[in-house]
């Protein structure tokens, strides 16, 4: 099947890498989004998300003309949906006594409803969004077939997740082995054929509601594994265990490999994907959704070593948060934990300066985001690092010490080497370990 014209519903995180890449593959492509400042910082050519090479090859397609960008949806070949499907914040289920999060779908259904009045035969609707199982078929096939074209047979329809990791986005786009789920055989080999346009990897197409499954399972699999780390953390704390030369010791072992605990689990996809199998089934799902139970509850803990630190009452104490993105090395703050902990410090009454070097404008309530590490440090009576970014693990005693009066270090990534700070005068408090370092 030969596309010309792709319109792109969504330019965040992976709805503008991904628009770009068909653009720069020859086809002509329509991003959308409800947002005014994206769209008009696309359109001169700049981008709003720190991904690394993203901004020469938007500018690139924006320049040539492949990639336009508009608040409005228009006729195309294929219809891509790349809107965010975070959970509701204050609405939740309930099943046998427990609570659980439930799906956003919001977004999903407006870009669906935007997409009906420019429907034709012939063409392809793709959701990438992650989503509950069956949502495809239950949710989508609805919504579009009020354009009286009937899916499967009229328009062809597939679910395609994306399973790229920020900062290697462009890369893995094209590299790695890609799912395409169609409500038909027939819709699942037009995904193939729209996606082999800039696609290097393996193209493996199945049913939809497989294909949202896959997403789900990867996400879910490696948010259960963190969960036992996590959990390993706070037990190793409890027995006086280094957690993470035990983590290295376990994993000698040729069937074992121990993932490292922290300060929680963020990001759009591991730390919400959970839930979406615990909504559809959530009597089928117990350990999914302890593991989540586990994994949101770990800024907790990270509270409760700040204040074995410090003392019990943080009122008035002064910490330098390190680090707010959900993982090291990205501006990403959805869903992160380093984001929690700060809000959790700043509740217990301390003052508390963040510092996220790739987002420096971060808006958080109760706490003040400055723009340099100096800022942040200074007067501080105890650093916590909550991101392994680079630029925290390359920091030398000697350097803290002529920026900082703080003394006490709270490290709950394992990015600092314990007993070189503690050899230059600091106490080294680490997730995972008894006692201070």
């Amino acid at each position: 099947m030969k596309f010309e014209k792709v319109c792109i519903l969504g330019l965040g995180y992976i709805g503008l890498p991904t628009a770009s890449m068909f653009a720069t593959h020859g086809l002509k492509v329509l991003g959308v989004d409800t947002n005014p400042n994206i769209i008009e910082t696309i359109k001169a050519g700049r981008i709003h998300i720190h991904e690394p090479g993203l901004g020469e090859v938007v500018e690139s397609a924006v320049t040539s003309g492949y990639l336009s960008v508009s608040s409005a949806v228009e006729p195309a070949d294929a219809f891509l949906i790349a809107v965010p499907t975070p959970f509701y914040e204050h609405e939740l289920g309930q099943y046998n006594g427990q609570s659980y999060k439930k799906a956003d779908m919001r977004a999903v259904i407006s870009a669906s409803e935007a997409i009906v009045p420019h429907l034709r035969p012939g063409n392809l609707v793709v959701l990438e969004s992650t989503s509950p199982p069956r949502t495809t078929v239950d949710l989508l096939v609805p919504i579009l077939e009020r354009s009286g074209l009937k899916a499967g047979l009229d328009f062809f329809l597939a679910y395609s997740p994306e399973r790229v990791l920020p900062g290697q986005i462009l890369r893995e786009l094209i590299e790695n082995a890609r799912v395409i789920g169609g409500l038909t055989p027939e819709s699942a080999q037009a995904g193939y054929d729209l996606y082999a346009t800039f696609v290097r990897g393996e193209i493996h197409t199945t049913d939809a509601t497989t294909a949202e499954m896959v997403k789900l399972m990867e996400n879910t699999y490696r948010d259960v594994n963190i969960a036992i780390a996590n959990e390993f953390a706070r037990l190793a704390e409890r027995f006086g265990v280094d957690v993470w030369q035990a983590i290295q010791l376990s994993s000698l072992h040729p069937r074992v490999k121990i993932l490292n605990p922290g300060p929680g689990v963020g990001g759009h996809c591991i730390s919400v994907d959970p839930w979406f199998l615990v909504e559809s089934a959530p009597d089928l799902s117990l350990l999914i959704q302890r593991a989540r139970q586990v994994n949101d509850a770990q800024p907790g803990f990270v509270l409760e070593l700040v204040k074995k630190a410090l003392g019990a009452d943080l009122t008035g104490k002064k910490i330098a948060a390190l680090g707010l993105a959900y993982k090291p090395d990205v501006d990403d703050l959805r869903e992160s934990p380093a984001v929690d902990v700060a809000r959790l410090l700043s509740e217990a009454g301390a003052q508390v300066m963040a510092y996220e070097p790739f987002k420096t404008d971060a808006d958080l309530p109760g706490v003040r985001a400055v723009s340099t590490l100096e800022q942040a440090v200074e007067g501080a009576d105890a650093l916590v690092l909550l991101v392994r970014h680079t630029e925290f693990r390359q920091l030398e005693p000697e350097f803290l010490k002529n920026i900082t009066p703080a003394r006490v270090l709270i490290d709950t990534v394992n990015g600092w080497g314990a007993h070189n700070f503690a050899d230059s005068g600091f106490s080294v408090f680490r997730l995972g370990v008894g006692g201070a370092g």
